[in-house]
C-alpha cells in the first residue's frame, strides 16, 4: 500500500505552530484539530520553520533595542565629558 505525501502549506504550518508557542495549546490537540501526527508538528519545531515574529515579539525587540541605544548614547556622551576634563 502507498502512501502519498500530503503537503501542508506554509502557512498552515505556520499557524499550527503559532497556536502551539503563544496560545500554548497542546501539540496532541493541534495535530488532531489538523488531522496530523504530533511527531509531525514536533518535527517542523525543532526544524526551525521560518515563522515571522508575532507582533508582541516584534515591540519587545524594538523596545530592547531602543533601551540599548539610549544606555549606549548615555555612555557615550559620559565617556566624551570625562575625556574633555582630562
Amino acid at each position: 500500500m502507498n502512501k502519498k505525501a500530503h503537503r501542508i502549506a506554509a502557512e498552515v504550518k505556520a499557524d499550527i505552530i503559532r497556536r502551539v508557542k503563544e496560545e500554548g495549546i497542546p501539540v496532541a490537540q493541534a495535530a488532531k484539530d489538523h488531522g496530523i501526527h504530533e511527531t509531525t508538528i514536533y518535527g517542523w519545531m525543532g526544524a526551525g520553520i521560518q515563522v515571522a515574529p508575532s507582533w508582541a515579539e516584534l515591540t519587545k525587540v524594538q523596545k530592547q533595542n531602543r533601551e540599548l541605544l539610549e544606555l549606549v548614547g548615555e555612555l557615550t556622551l559620559r565617556l566624551s565629558a570625562s575625556q574633555k576634563k582630562s
